[in-house]
């Protein structure tokens, strides 16, 4: 089956706007996309990412009338200039994405013992430490500079008899590597129910245990050996006394999803409890480690 995509190259300001029109005129999904490879700085909590030149796309059933469709939203849209920010229509053809994704995840090593392999594919080393995962979880499969760094962290540490919190654990790589690596216990904690869904599933299929929570739920009494928060800046900055609070002291926190620019900042904002070391970066984007000061 096919499907008809409806886009539109707009301003920050512009792109809510196209999308509520788009979802108005019967698009099944819209989607944002940058348009100029430009990285996104970590916005504040609850604000909308958006690119300063930003591609919104709209979903339509095959079939679709792409003219009428176009003219139904400019009609939403009676200040969008058409001739300026033309919408364009295009097929998509259908695909296997699942297929797809197979063929391109390839196991992949993290120091010295840990590796993360596709289910489906016997792991390369068999006495090393295999992680496994599915397609249908793949968001937090260690293909990204900041969970490679983390992951990388992880092993490179003894982890026998230590408690470990993965805050915004999202699939839940970083913690069942932490449990395979020989953590007694991990937490981990995401706004997202999916997310820790994903954590459980990921946990029960490579043996080991992972206990989740919204942060709502989290019991903040509780402190960790290791803290590992793989974020971005904004939301790593305001969160600083709750993993402040959740590291025990003379324990490690270990932070990223952080841009190269933006590491004085986070420097700054942690250097009065933790004793930093020296970042580590990978490309453009970094992981800083401290150990809480007593």
């Amino acid at each position: 089956m096919s499907w008809i995509q409806l886009y539109i190259h707009v301003d920050p300001e512009q792109a809510e706007a196209c999308s509520d029109s788009l979802m108005m005129i019967g698009a099944l999904s819209v989607t944002f996309q940058d348009c100029e490879d430009n990285p996104i700085y970590a916005p504040d909590l609850g604000t909308p990412p958006l690119w300063q030149n930003t591609r919104v796309t709209g979903l339509f059933p095959a079939g679709s009338d792409s003219d009428a469709l176009v003219q139904a939203f400019y009609a939403e849209m009676p200040l969008l200039d058409a001739k300026l920010y033309p919408l364009r229509a295009e097929i998509l053809e259908d695909k296997d994405w699942i297929r797809a994704w197979m063929d391109h995840f390839k196991p992949m090593q993290f120091g010295e013992r840990l590796w993360i392999v596709p289910s489906w594919i016997e792991p390369p080393e068999p006495d090393a430490v295999n992680l496994l995962l599915d397609p249908g979880l793949a968001f937090g499969t260690g293909t990204h500079p900041t969970t490679a760094l983390c992951l990388e962290w992880l092993d490179s540490v003894d982890l026998t008899g230590k408690t470990v919190l993965d805050y915004g654990c999202g699939s839940g790589v970083l913690g069942v590597a932490a449990a395979l690596l020989g953590a007694k216990r991990v937490v981990g904690v995401d706004i997202d129910p999916q997310a820790l869904t994903a954590t459980r599933v990921n946990a029960e299929k490579n043996g080991v245990e992972v206990e989740v929570s919204l942060p709502e739920d989290f019991d903040d009494s509780e402190s960790f050996d290791i803290t590992i928060a793989n974020i971005l800046a904004g939301p790593l900055q305001s969160l600083k006394p709750v993993l402040a609070k959740a590291t025990k002291q003379n324990g490690d926190l270990v932070l990223s999803g952080l841009l190269s620019d933006q590491a004085n900042s986070l420097v700054e904002c942690y250097q009065d409890t933790f004793k930093l070391d020296p970042v580590k970066q990978k490309e453009d984007w970094i992981r800083l480690r401290g150990h809480k000061k007593i």
